[in-house]
């Protein structure tokens, strides 16, 4: 307690301490035990609730003792700086990343499942921002591919979109996974699965839009450096178009 801060504030402290670790923080003077009781519970069932919704795979493989202590931990712990319900669980990515030291217990993936998680969330819920003007049906090759605003273009240790209670990896596998989470047009979230190339192809188009697809599909090929180019091109063609038909792709603008 800060015996400097006026009474009211220190009372306020005290109620949230409470709140925070009913086990440790003694109840505030003049509260009684069993309101505070229930007032603490209330506010922890809201937040558990939250996270379980927001991260089901994660609940769903982790024991009920875990994953209480997890949630009391990042409810003790934790200091959100946004009171918006659809981005505690970014909070709680945070929190994971950051601030908890991993127990001998917790999954070796669960940061990343927990981040792959809430990207579906994301891109369920982002409010894309407005898009230079593109033809829906322009030409991928001679015009610059638009990639989608709600695309995220991920990459983790672990294959975070197979976990489930038979597939528990203890270690990552060789490779890294890459994963493309997007809206099809009827609003519905997708993963894709693609490989190191589609993911640089992607990473590429987002950071240079005014490449041209003959022009990326050029670079991909000096890249790669392969005896032939005219495969590495017939196949990134193929690639554009799928991306366009999945709405990964918008479309083209004209170059210039």
């Amino acid at each position: 307690m800060q015996p400097d801060l006026p009474i009211f504030q220190q009372h306020q402290l005290a109620l949230t301490a409470r709140v925070r670790d009913p086990s440790q923080a003694p109840c505030p003077d003049g509260v009684p035990e069993q309101r505070m009781q229930v007032y603490a519970e209330l506010l922890y069932n809201g937040m558990e609730g939250h996270l379980a919704t927001n991260f089901p795979v994660l609940r769903h493989i982790t024991p009920d003792p875990h994953w209480h202590r997890l949630v009391r931990d990042f409810f003790r712990q934790h200091t959100c700086r946004t009171g918006l319900f659809t981005r505690i669980g970014l909070e709680f990515i945070a929190y994971l990343a950051h601030e908890r030291e991993a127990r001998p217990d917790d999954r070796p993936f669960m940061p990343e499942l927990a981040h792959y998680e809430y990207t579906e969330l994301a891109v369920a819920i982002s409010d894309d921002p407005a898009t230079a003007h593109y033809d829906p049906n322009g030409d991928l090759l001679t015009g610059c591919p638009v990639v989608a605003p709600a695309v995220r273009n991920l990459t983790y240790r672990y294959p975070v979109h197979r976990i489930s209670p038979d597939y528990l990896p203890t270690e990552p596998p060789a490779q890294p996974t890459h994963l493309v989470v997007y809206r099809d047009r009827l609003d519905q979230v997708h993963f894709l699965e693609i490989n190191a190339v589609t993911q640089h192809l992607l990473t590429t188009l987002q950071a240079e839009p005014q490449l041209t697809g003959q022009d990326l599909l050029e670079k991909i090929a000096t890249l790669l450096r392969p005896h032939d180019p005219a495969p590495v091109l017939q196949a990134g063609t193929a690639l554009l178009a799928d991306l366009r038909e999945r709405n990964i792709l918008l479309g083209a603008i004209l170059p210039g």
